[in-house]
């Protein structure tokens, strides 16, 4: 058996039924993705466009990609086609553009709204002002090829579990309080390799792993 399967086949056992597991494959060849394919993963998830739109050329057309990282606007076209799930969504502007691009590929792109739950300066989202505004707005009502499904959220990066905590039990609540008046928002997207635990502990319905099961990466 490879690491991969293996790797796979332990975390997906420390999941909960309701927490979908988003495979990272980020830097990472398409022969690897294969062997997580083969093991049975069906969702990826990447950082980068470009290198997403390539992978999904060569790879099993039943595989459902999912954009994790920062997103521009200039970039949408190229992913509007397939993509599943978008992550990182973080102003009406890029809802406008998904939307647009969507329309054009005749489809519906699900996406989550990012929250900045992080106290690091270099994470992106919205504060819950903003969220909400983009809730409320009347422009949103009218993008009918976008669907605002959940939020997600990045931990700091620190081994201080107790901030971890604080982080992710924050976006949690606010989850929540979302949900009577926004009964669509189903997902929320919290924890990573290192973080993914305590994310459960606080209703993660999906979880974004790379590292805990491709390996480190190489970024050179």
């Amino acid at each position: 058996m490879s690491d991969i399967y293996q790797n796979l086949q332990r975390i997906k056992e420390s999941l909960p039924d309701h927490t979908t597991l988003v495979a990272v494959s980020k830097t990472k060849p398409a022969s690897d993705i294969l062997e997580a394919y083969d093991s049975g993963q069906r969702i990826f998830g990447e950082n980068k466009i470009q290198e997403m739109a390539e992978k999904w050329q060569m790879l099993p057309k039943d595989i459902e990609w999912h954009m994790i990282g920062h997103v521009q606007t200039n970039k949408v076209k190229y992913m509007a086609p397939f993509v599943h799930l978008i992550h990182a969504v973080d102003s009406l502007k890029l809802l406008k553009e998904i939307n647009k691009q969507a329309k054009k590929n005749d489809r519906i792109i699900n996406c989550l709204l990012q929250i900045k739950i992080a106290e690091e300066e270099s994470k992106f989202g919205l504060s819950k002002e903003d969220t909400i505004e983009i809730l409320a707005d009347n422009e949103l009502s009218a993008l009918d090829h976008v669907k605002i499904v959940g939020l997600m959220g990045m931990a700091s990066f620190t081994n201080d579990e107790k901030q971890i905590n604080q982080e992710f039990e924050n976006i949690s609540l606010f989850f929540k309080e979302l949900q009577p008046k926004y009964p669509q928002l189903k997902e929320l997207s919290i924890g990573m390799s290192g973080d993914y635990k305590i994310a459960i502990d606080h209703n993660s319905t999906m979880v974004r792993i790379g590292s805990s099961i491709f390996g480190a990466r190489n970024y050179s």
